[in-house]
C-alpha cells in the first residue's frame, strides 16, 4: 500500500471508493441470496423469511448509502452547514443493525460546518466498527467561537481499533499502511490538519475515545 505521504487526492478518491464497495457487499450479497432462494421456493413460511431478508438487507443498504453519501461525499445542502439531525438519523441508521449497540448522543449546537459533521461521521463509524460485543457509542459535538469540538467515546466489553487507522488518525506516515480501510481516517486526519486542528486518540481493550479539534 502507499504511504500517506505520498497518497494523491485521485488515490484517496480511489480508496474511498473500495471502502464504499467493500461496505455494501454484504447486503446486497445477501439480498441476491435472498432473490434467488425466493425465485425456487414454494412453502409459503419460507417465502415469508426470504422476503424478511431482503426486507432486512434492503434497509441495511439505503442505510449505509445514506450515511456514506454525507460522510464521505459532498451531500448536506449547499449551505456551510449541516442540521445535526442529520447526522443523527445517519448513525442512528448503522447502530440499527447492531442490536448491542447503545447510542447517546449529547451534540449541543444546533448547526456544525459540513467539515465537522464529516469527521463526525467518520469518527462515529471507526467507534462502532470497534464494538465488536456491542456497548455504548457516546457521541459528543459543540461548536463555539469558531471551534468545533468533538468526542467520540466507545466503550463495552471489547473494543478494537486497527493500528493502522489509529496511526492514519494520528498522521503518522511511518506507521499508516493506507488501504480501502483506513482511508476514512487519512481523510478526516487531513480535513482536521487543514483547518488548523487535530485529532487524538486513547484506547484501552474496553474503552476508545477519539477527539477532534476543528477551526471552522
Amino acid at each position: 500500500m502507499s504511504s500517506s505521504a505520498d497518497l494523491s487526492e485521485i488515490d484517496l478518491a480511489s480508496l474511498m471508493c473500495s471502502r464504499l464497495c467493500h461496505d455494501l457487499l454484504s447486503p446486497i450479497g445477501a439480498m441476491n441470496n435472498g432473490l434467488e432462494l425466493l425465485a425456487d421456493e414454494t412453502d409459503p413460511e419460507m417465502r415469508a423469511r426470504c422476503i424478511e431478508l431482503l426486507t432486512d438487507s434492503a434497509r441495511a443498504s439505503a442505510n449505509k448509502l445514506k450515511f456514506f453519501r454525507l460522510a464521505f461525499g459532498a451531500a448536506g445542502g449547499f449551505g456551510d452547514k449541516v442540521d445535526v439531525n442529520e447526522p443523527r438519523m445517519l448513525i442512528e441508521g448503522l447502530v440499527a443493525d447492531k442490536p448491542r449497540v447503545e447510542l447517546q448522543w449529547h451534540v449541543t449546537s444546533h448547526l456544525l460546518a459540513k467539515p465537522a459533521v464529516k469527521v463526525l461521521l467518520n469518527l462515529a463509524l471507526i467507534g462502532l466498527d470497534g464494538l465488536v460485543r456491542g456497548g455504548q457509542l457516546i457521541i459528543a459535538a459543540e461548536e463555539n467561537a469558531g471551534t468545533c469540538e468533538i468526542a467520540v467515546n466507545a466503550t463495552g466489553p471489547k473494543v478494537v481499533i486497527d493500528p493502522a487507522v489509529a496511526a492514519a488518525l494520528s498522521g503518522d506516515p511511518g506507521q499508516a499502511a493506507l488501504s480501502p480501510r483506513t482511508a476514512p481516517a487519512h481523510m478526516i486526519q487531513q480535513i482536521a490538519r487543514r483547518s488548523g486542528g487535530d485529532i487524538q486518540l486513547a484506547a484501552t481493550p474496553e474503552s476508545l475515545v477519539i477527539g477532534a479539534m476543528l477551526r471552522v
